[in-house]
């Protein structure tokens, strides 16, 4: 990238700058990018001493007003519809029931864990090729939806309304993933192919598939582990890498969003278009005002100082001054407009599951 790109008022990056970016930045810069607050404390640091003013785009808020901006879901959108695709190209056998003069041939079943926007874009893709779907998720709220997709919704007790704040799903405790794990490993064992898109912002993805689950699978399964970048859903996850364990092939692809160039760009160049209209005034001008929820929720570094709360704790927890960041601080939603994702689009034509 030419030095003179560097030197412009604003700067809009996909992932965040590595240390030679910063250093090419200027103490009036505005840079726009996923910057991973809760995780990637030394760039944060970085971006705090260069004296940049940096937003990061999933510290937006989630709220009705901000949907426009929530690069979050668009890419998760992506990934979801590309997860079932790359099932296909593995499982080595049909999706849909197929009824031919040499017999017939039940429908591939599939079981989505975790139903926020890159689940629900997985049921319904999943869905739109003929496989009987089964979604999940820790919370209870979400079962209408993957419904409303013509998908079964899976309920187990452990972790059953593990509601957390910004529409995201809280850590389960020690025990809740436990019995959690133990009662997904007879449900896992009936699917032919799994999709796991569970995480919790700044936390590891919990392990949902555990080794022994993988071994009662049927051989032959798939499992696409969309969490791999977080350490991933199953244990036996080798996140970028397609493995065959136990006769079940495992795929963790990395930025998957990025396999689908065309749309993940024009989706995210939207996305970043929206933030930049809210941080100018009508004559083009920047104007960032911090009283905005939005400006303020998703400003990261301002001044040569951390201003996110949940990235400064992140950064002092690095530097073992306290405690790690509750996952509910990426996004502070009031609860007034809090609201979960919304479903990705159904197809009128399928049949209910």
């Amino acid at each position: 990238i030419a030095d003179d790109v560097w030197n412009a008022d604003v700067v809009a990056k996909v992932a965040g700058p590595t240390d030679e970016e910063i250093a090419k930045l200027g103490n009036d810069t505005i840079l726009v990018g996923f910057l991973g607050p809760l995780t990637n404390t030394h760039g944060t640091s970085g971006l705090a001493q260069a004296g940049v003013t940096s937003f990061a785009m999933e510290a937006i808020p989630r709220i009705s007003r901000a949907q426009a901006m929530d690069a979050l879901s668009s890419q998760s959108n992506v990934a979801g519809y590309k997860s079932v695709l790359l099932a296909t190209q593995h499982i080595g056998r049909f999706f849909p029931m197929m009824m031919t003069a040499a017999g017939t041939v039940p429908p591939a079943r599939v079981l989505v864990l975790g139903a926020g926007v890159a689940g629900l874009q997985a049921i319904a893709t999943a869905r739109r090729l003929g496989a009987q779907v089964t979604g999940y998720d820790v919370r209870a709220a979400v079962a209408e939806q993957v419904q409303s997709l013509g998908a079964a919704f899976l309920e187990l007790e452990a972790g059953k309304g593990a509601e957390g704040e910004g529409g995201y799903a809280r850590e389960l405790t020690d025990e809740e993933k436990a019995a959690q794990q133990q009662e997904l490993a007879d449900k896992i064992a009936t699917f032919d192919v799994v999709i796991t898109t569970a995480l919790v912002p700044g936390r590891k993805a919990p392990i949902l598939v555990t080794k022994q689950s993988v071994e009662k699978m049927k051989a032959g399964s798939v499992i696409v582990d969309l969490a791999g970048e977080s350490g991933g859903n199953c244990e036996l996850t080798e996140p970028g890498e397609v493995v065959v364990k136990h006769d079940v092939t495992i795929v963790s692809p990395l930025n998957l969003p990025a396999s689908m160039p065309e749309h993940a760009s024009s989706l995210y160049a939207r996305n970043v278009q929206s933030l930049l209209e809210l941080l100018v005034d009508d004559e083009g001008e920047l104007d960032l005002d911090f009283d905005d929820e939005i400006i303020a929720g998703a400003c990261i570094t301002r001044d040569g100082e951390i201003v996110h709360a949940g990235a400064k704790k992140a950064v002092d927890a690095d530097a073992g001054k306290g405690e790690p960041p509750a996952p509910a601080q990426l996004a502070p939603t009031p609860e007034d407009e809090q609201e979960a994702p919304a479903p990705a689009p159904a197809d009128k034509t399928a049949d209910a599951t």
